[in-house]
């Protein structure tokens, strides 16, 4: 049992407190964010995940894994690097989840933002790139991405297990190709079975890694508002959230999203006991790792709150 420390919504430095706490309460891990701006300007962060990362293994015995996405903002090099490092210093502690990204975040390079075919193609070149690289190899590549003589002398005596991202049944079958795990969110149950499902069929191996948004307050009230002011931005099926490329577009089209349509996309509820409930559901697809959002920006209450009531019991 993990939390997701949201680095569009609270700031570096207390989220670091959190991650202290999570740990203090009893949550096992901890999973990150990777974004260059918020989806929402309500939320009103976007702190660097790596720097970040590296304060929270130092000050926590947590494992981590991040969500990142190579090929335009990061070159795939710079982050076979930045993880190196991260697993030299704290062996055995980090994973990555690897996906094609947002436009949101990589249209800041002032490239293209190419169609999910190419960015397939290109993540693809920059997963080999990496497992080359975190293998001690010198890499030279000319494709989609460009390497030229790039070699780690910093290495790990145990390189970070590569995770696929992703959220769609096609994308899960392909992720299983080349990844060490599936890394995917909570949606209606059936399309999360078919993901699920695919990854398996298709020879996936390795950590499942599922993450859910929930919303948690002493009303219902407080919970939906908390959920809508917060994630109202974030209900957006693909193409929409691969595509929409800045937190005013996003609030923009957001406009027309009532708090019912919440629930579904965040599991709203002030009763612990029900969360518990809706959580004990997603076991049943035998995640290893289950990691809680909770949407709202102030996460002490919601930590103290699950981990008295829900976090012994999902753990039971």
């Amino acid at each position: 049992m993990g939390l997701h420390h949201s680095h569009e919504q609270i700031a570096p430095s207390a989220l670091l407190e959190v991650a202290r706490a999570a740990e203090a309460a009893g949550f096992d891990a901890g999973m990150s964010s990777d974004h260059f701006s918020p989806w929402s300007a309500r939320q009103g962060e976007s702190g660097f995940a790596w720097s970040w990362l590296g304060a929270a293994l130092a000050t926590t015995s947590l494992p981590f894994g991040v969500v990142n996405a190579p090929g335009q903002r990061y070159h795939p090099a710079i982050i076979a690097q930045a993880a190196a490092t991260l697993c030299e210093m704290f062996p055995g502690r980090l994973w990555i989840a690897l996906g094609t990204g947002e436009a949101s975040n990589e249209h800041i390079t002032g490239d293209r933002w190419p169609e999910k075919t190419t960015r397939n193609a290109r993540l693809r070149e920059c997963v080999d790139v990496m497992r080359a690289l975190l293998a001690g190899e010198e890499v030279t590549h000319h494709g989609l991405i460009r390497v030229d003589r790039a070699r780690l002398w910093t290495l790990p005596a145990q390189p970070p297990p590569l995770l696929g991202a992703a959220v769609s049944e096609a994308t899960a079958r392909w992720v299983a190709e080349w990844s060490d795990g599936l890394a995917t969110i909570n949606q209606d149950r059936g399309t999360l079975e078919r993901v699920v499902g695919g990854w398996r069929d298709a020879g996936g191996r390795g950590r499942f890694v599922l993450q859910v948004h929930v919303s948690w307050a002493p009303t219902e009230d407080q919970a939906l508002q908390m959920a809508h002011d917060q994630w109202r931005t974030n209900v957006f099926a693909p193409p929409a959230c691969w595509d929409i490329d800045t937190p005013e577009a996003f609030d923009a089209v957001a406009q027309h999203v009532r708090p019912e349509h919440m629930r579904g996309p965040v599991v709203v509820s002030s009763d612990l006991g029900r969360l518990a409930d809706a959580l004990h559901e997603l076991l049943e697809l035998r995640p290893d790792e289950l990691y809680v959002h909770h949407v709202g920006k102030e996460q002490g209450p919601f930590i103290e709150a699950f981990a008295s009531e829900v976090l012994p019991r999902l753990k039971a």
